[in-house]
C-alpha cells in the first residue's frame, strides 16, 4: 500500500494543495492559502496542508514563488543556437528574461546583468562546429560581475574547456549535452534536467523565500516544468496532440505536445513538447498588457478598449481584487478571453496546431466560471493568422490536477494517470 501523498504548488499569490490517495489515484481533499512571501513561504504551505488534512504525509512541492526561475540564454547565432537554447529554457519551466547572441562585449554584459537572471544557459556551436564563441563567452562571464550558476550545453568539443574557465573563477557550473548537436536537431532533455537541478540546488535557497533549508529540500521543480511533465503524461496516454492554456494573474502559459511531422526542420530544430510564456498577458498584474496586445492584434477598437482599460488598470494596481458582482466577473472573463486568444495566436504562429484534438484550460478565472466562453474565443479565431485546430474539444482542469500529476509521475505514474482520469472525465481516451 502506497498511502497518501500531499502535492503543493507554491505560487506567487496562492499556495494550492491536493491530497491524493496513491492506491486509488483519487483526489481526497484540496485547500489553498495565500502564499506568505513576505514572511516565510512555509507558513502558508503548512497552513494549506493542515487545511487539507495532509499534515504528516509525504509532501511533493513545486514552486513559482519569488518570480520562479529567471533564465538568461547566451548563444552563437540568434536564430540558431540562441533560439534553440531559449526553447529549451522554456521547457525547463524558466522565464527567459534575456537572450544574447554572438560574442559578449561590455554592453552585452551590462544587458545581461540588468536582466537579473537566476541561471544562465551557455550554448553555441553544433558538435564539431564553432568553438571560439563559446569559449570567448565563457571567459567574459568568468571575468564579469554576474555571479550566477551556469549550465554549459554547447559544442561538445569545447564544453569541458568552457566549464573549466568558469569553475576556475568560482562560478557554479554544470554541463549537459549540446542543445543543438546538429543543424535542425534539437536535444532538450539533458539541458532541461541540468537546469532543473540548478534550480533546486541554487535558486530556491537563494530567493530567501524561507529562513531555513526545509523549503528548498521539499521543492522538486519549478511549477511550469512540473506542469509540462503532467501534460506529457496526459498526451502519452491519450495518444493525441493537445494544448494547455493556463491563464494566470501575471502570465498566460501555453503548453503543447504535438506528433513529430516529417517536414524539413528549421535550423534551430523543433520542440514537439514545449511551452511559451506570454509575460504581458495576465488578468491581474499584467491586465493592462492584455488591452495593449488586443489593440495591436485588432481584437479591440479604441472605443471598446477604453472602459475595459480602466478595469484592467484597477486590477493591475490591486492584484488581490476579487470580482464582487456579475459585471466584474464579466470583465474578468473578457480579459481572459483576450489573453487566451492572443497567447494562442502567438503560439500557433510558431507551431502547426491543426491536428490538436484536445485543449485544456487552466487558471482560476476558468475554474470560477465563463470557461466555455473563454476557450471558445481562440478556437474560433479565424482572423488570427494561424491555422486553427480542425476538431478539438475543450475541457477545464477545474481541480488543478496537472501539477499534482506532474509531481507524482516520476515515482507514481499509475496514480498520476488515475488522478488525471478521475478529474478530467471528458477526455475520451482516459475516461475509459
Amino acid at each position: 500500500m502506497s498511502g497518501i501523498a500531499v502535492c503543493a504548488d507554491v505560487g506567487s499569490t496562492y499556495t494550492k494543495v491536493a491530497v491524493v490517495d496513491l492506491d486509488a489515484g483519487t483526489l481526497v481533499a484540496t485547500a489553498a492559502h495565500p502564499t506568505t512571501v513576505r514572511t516565510d513561504v512555509l507558513d502558508g504551505l503548512d497552513a494549506a496542508v493542515a487545511a487539507a488534512g495532509g499534515t504528516g504525509h509525504p509532501l511533493y512541492v513545486c514552486s513559482s514563488a519569488g518570480g520562479g526561475l529567471r533564465l538568461a540564454v547566451v548563444g552563437y547565432e540568434r536564430l540558431v543556437t540562441a533560439r534553440a537554447g531559449q526553447q529549451v529554457g522554456l521547457t525547463a519551466g524558466a522565464r527567459v528574461v534575456h537572450v544574447a547572441a554572438g560574442r559578449l562585449d561590455g554592453p552585452g554584459m551590462a544587458a545581461l546583468r540588468a536582466a537579473r537572471p537566476d541561471v544562465l544557459l551557455l550554448v553555441g556551436g553544433t558538435d564539431g562546429g564553432d568553438a571560439e564563441t563559446l569559449l570567448h563567452n565563457a571567459s567574459r562571464l568568468a571575468g564579469g560581475r554576474l555571479r550566477v550558476p551556469v549550465v554549459v550545453a554547447g559544442n561538445a568539443d569545447a564544453r569541458a574547456a568552457a566549464k573549466a574557465i568558469l569553475a576556475d573563477s568560482g562560478i557554479p557550473v554544470s554541463t549537459a549535452d549540446n542543445v543543438l548537436p546538429r543543424i535542425g536537431v534539437l536535444n532538450p532533455g539533458p539541458a532541461r534536467a541540468a537546469i532543473r537541478q540548478v534550480f533546486l540546488r541554487h535558486v530556491i535557497g537563494g530567493k530567501r523565500l524561507s529562513r531555513g533549508t526545509r523549503f528548498a529540500s521539499l521543492v522538486r521543480g519549478a511549477t511550469p516544468d512540473v506542469v509540462l511533465t503532467g501534460v506529457e503524461l496526459l498526451a502519452d496516454q491519450t495518444g493525441t496532440d493537445l494544448v494547455v492554456l493556463d491563464i494566470g494573474g501575471a502570465t498566460t502559459d501555453v503548453y503543447s505536445v504535438l506528433t513529430p511531422a516529417g517536414e524539413q526542420a528549421p535550423v534551430a530544430g523543433t520542440l514537439w513538447r514545449t511551452r511559451t510564456v506570454e509575460g504581458d498577458l495576465g488578468v491581474r498584474w499584467s491586465a493592462t498588457g492584455v488591452i495593449e496586445a488586443a489593440l495591436a492584434e485588432g481584437l479591440l477598437d479604441p472605443a471598446q478598449a477604453a472602459p475595459l482599460a480602466a478595469a484592467a488598470r484597477r486590477r493591475a494596481a490591486d492584484p488581490d481584487l476579487l470580482p464582487g458582482d456579475e459585471a466584474e466577473r464579466q470583465v474578468d472573463a473578457r480579459l481572459a478571453e483576450l489573453a487566451a486568444t492572443v497567447a494562442l495566436r502567438r503560439h500557433g504562429r510558431q507551431r502547426d496546431l491543426r491536428d490538436v484534438r484536445l485543449v485544456i484550460g487552466s487558471g482560476g478565472v476558468l475554474r470560477h466560471g465563463s470557461a466555455d466562453r473563454v476557450l471558445a474565443a481562440p478556437l474560433s479565431d479565424h482572423a488570427g493568422g494561424w491555422p486553427l485546430p480542425r476538431a478539438a474539444i475543450a475541457v477545464v482542469d477545474r481541480d488543478y490536477v496537472l501539477a499534482p500529476a506532474g509531481l507524482l509521475a516520476p515515482e507514481y505514474p499509475d496514480a498520476a494517470l488515475a488522478l488525471l482520469r478521475s478529474r478530467l472525465p471528458n477526455v475520451p481516451a482516459i475516461s475509459q
